[in-house]
């Protein structure tokens, strides 16, 4: 027995063992420390390992910071200074404990040189790695981007989609290339009436049902139609100077009116009377109520009068002719109330904004070109734009703050104009000739275009008034192309 006495140790060794197989040692590859149980003897390697691990083994793990990518969490951004009086060197060590000793050699994103004794003001806020592929779920791709919160951004609304084809064609034999006539009309029951030659046809749009509603004979012809607003009685102005009164239900004649020398290019009716407009560049008010031909003449132009609208209020008239001016006239009066000169071509093209009171369009022929709005009230133009082309008719939508234009020499094109940016909102091609006639849906939503090429060709350009989406590229009715009579 060995009676030297054995220096007791505060550690609980293992059988075989002893104080001198235990040492601290550092690896270079890492400025971490590892506490690592390194065994000196076979004896101590048979009673500690398992079978799987034959070298050694540690107390616990510490992760590589290397390949942590801190760098994707913004941890170095621009420097901020440190606080007077704080301690560098702690601030320094404590960062080196909890994130690496590597942790201060990623570069700042931004390119500022950001020191380790600073703390950063993006400690743990997540960025785009943009090293990566794209992820479908990345800030950028969601439409927010490192630093800029999803309320402060907001995604463009796209544009309205108009379908660039008409979804039915008629064809329209015999249907004139005057620029100065009005053949087309559709009334608010969903009638659609056309002056053809002699005839006039009626066509009902929920059948493709077609009517012919009269023929004026040989030696007249139609130069102008016009629904009531309630769409049961049709005006038909004739090449002789008449005005005639139909029931479009009926399929007959209930009143017929002259007093014009010669053709009556354009008719239009307000609640209780009617205006009619002729080459002889006078205009009558015609009151069925009474029996005379007219209650009125207003005379104010020099040449053929070829548009005439009536405001939604009934409360002002507004005419274009030949002579290049566009008058308004009031029912207090048998004189314009302005006279407005600024077109440099025939006034044929006319519309008032349903939107707002005392707002009104118009559009010159092909020296002009141009589309001008007015302001009733006080006379003067709010803003006006070239087209390029010769304008033929105008139309305001009732659903949107949008109308609609047609288009003669040299393009032929139907366009869309948003209001009051006068941004364009869809072109539309497809007549070979000059545009000349334009009518609207009762619902607002598809205009019948008509040319001289003997087609009428319908198109979806406007949404509906409940629903803002785009509008269908399939209509009412079958594509197809039929006849109108």
């Amino acid at each position: 027995m060995d009676s030297t006495p054995r220096r007791k140790s505060g550690l609980n060794l293992p059988s075989g063992m002893n104080e001198t197989s235990l040492r601290l040692e550092t690896f270079s590859s890492s400025s971490s420390f590892r506490a690592v149980t390194c065994v000196s003897s076979p004896r101590a390697i048979s009673s500690l390992s398992s079978p799987s691990k034959t070298s050694s083994c540690s107390d616990r793990f510490i992760p590589c910071r290397s390949s942590s990518r801190l760098q994707t969490f913004g941890l170095i951004e621009k420097g901020s200074p440190v606080k007077e009086g704080g301690n560098e060197a702690y601030a320094r060590l404590l960062k080196s404990e909890l994130f690496g000793s590597d942790f201060g050699s990623f570069s700042s994103p931004a390119g500022g040189q950001g020191g380790l004794g600073s703390p950063s003001k993006n400690m743990l806020r997540f960025k785009t790695d943009h090293s990566g592929p794209n992820s479908p779920y990345s800030p950028s791709i969601l439409g927010h981007d490192s630093g800029i919160s999803s309320e402060s951004s907001t995604t463009p609304k796209p544009p309205r989609k108009v379908p660039k084809t008409p979804h039915k064609v008629l064809d329209a034999p015999s249907l004139q290339d005057d620029f100065y006539l009005n053949l087309v009309d559709w009334s608010s029951q969903n009638v659609l009436a056309v002056g053809l030659g002699t005839c006039v046809y009626l066509w009902t749009a929920s059948n493709s049902k077609v009517t012919r509603l009269c023929d004026l004979g040989p030696n007249d012809s139609v130069c102008s139609v016009q629904w009531t607003r309630e769409g049961s009685y049709i005006s038909i102005g004739t090449h002789l100077g008449q005005v005639q009164v139909w029931d479009g239900t009926q399929c007959k004649r209930v009143r017929t009116m002259g007093g014009h020398q010669t053709r009556t290019s354009v008719l239009a009716w307000n609640s209780r009377t009617l205006a009619s407009g002729s080459r002889d560049r006078n205009i009558l008010q015609h009151d069925l109520r009474v029996s005379s031909d007219h209650v009125s003449k207003l005379v104010g132009h020099k040449s053929e009068v070829c548009g005439l609208k009536w405001s939604h209020d009934d409360r002002e008239l507004a005419s274009g002719g030949n002579d290049n001016q566009l008058l308004v006239w009031n029912q207090h009066s048998q004189l314009p109330v302005l006279t407005l000169t600024e077109h440099t071509a025939a006034v044929k093209a006319i519309a008032w904004s349903p939107h707002q009171s005392g707002l009104l369009a118009s559009g010159g022929g092909t020296a002009d070109r141009c589309i001008r709005f007015w302001n009733t009230t006080n006379g003067h133009q709010l803003n006006h734009v070239d087209t390029g082309s010769q304008v033929c008719n105008l139309a305001w939508s009732k659903n949107v703050n949008e109308l609609v234009s047609t288009h003669g020499y040299s393009q032929n094109q139907i366009m869309v104009w948003k209001y009051p940016s006068l941004s364009k909102v869809a072109t539309l091609v497809g007549h070979s000739m000059r545009v000349l006639y334009l009518a609207m849906s009762p619902d607002g939503q598809t205009i019948v275009t008509g040319a001289g090429d003997e087609t009428l060709r319908f198109w979806n350009v406007f949404p509906s008034m409940k629903t803002q989406t785009p509008v269908k590229d399939t209509g009412l009715w079958s594509l197809g192309r039929t006849q109108i009579r």
